[in-house]
């Protein structure tokens, strides 16, 4: 075999390499974009969750404080408590920022557990993320009464 018939098996190869190596490429972009604005839904549904449970935990404790005291321990009304939260979540524009937000409030003896979700369209959608991505956060209030 001569030295030119030997070059003429290698045409072809370098092209491939290429393309592959450009395939992988864009697949490391599609990750990384994805990761990134999901990881900033999060950030943005934490924050939301954080405001939104202390804004319920200070109004209930703040009105009762306004209406006689807080005693040797404050009291939760799950109602009020919700309401604080659609008028946290309302006067953020949380609606508008995260479409389609859903939110749970859930009340204890001392404290305000909001859990916020959202769904996210991922801008470069990969098969394995599936068409329902959804991200949520959760935050709680704790109201303790001491001297």
């Amino acid at each position: 075999m001569s030295r030119r018939g030997a070059g003429r098996s290698q045409r072809g190869q370098t092209s491939l390499l290429i393309v592959g190596l450009a395939v992988v490429v864009l697949l490391m972009v599609g990750v990384v974009v994805d990761a990134s604005a999901a990881y900033l839904r999060r950030s943005g549904l934490d924050s939301l969750a954080d405001g939104a449970a202390l804004a319920a935990a200070e109004g209930i404790e703040g009105s009762q404080v306004y209406r006689g005291g807080l005693g040797s321990r404050a009291d939760l009304d799950p109602a009020m408590a919700r309401g604080y939260v659609v008028d946290y979540l309302r006067g953020a524009g949380a609606e508008s920022r995260f479409p389609g937000l859903r939110y749970d409030v859930a009340v204890g003896p001392d404290r305000v557990v909001v859990q916020v979700s959202a769904p996210l369209r991922l801008p470069i959608a990969l098969p394995e993320a599936g068409p329902g991505t959804v991200i949520s956060a959760t935050a709680a209030s704790f109201v303790v009464v001491g001297d």
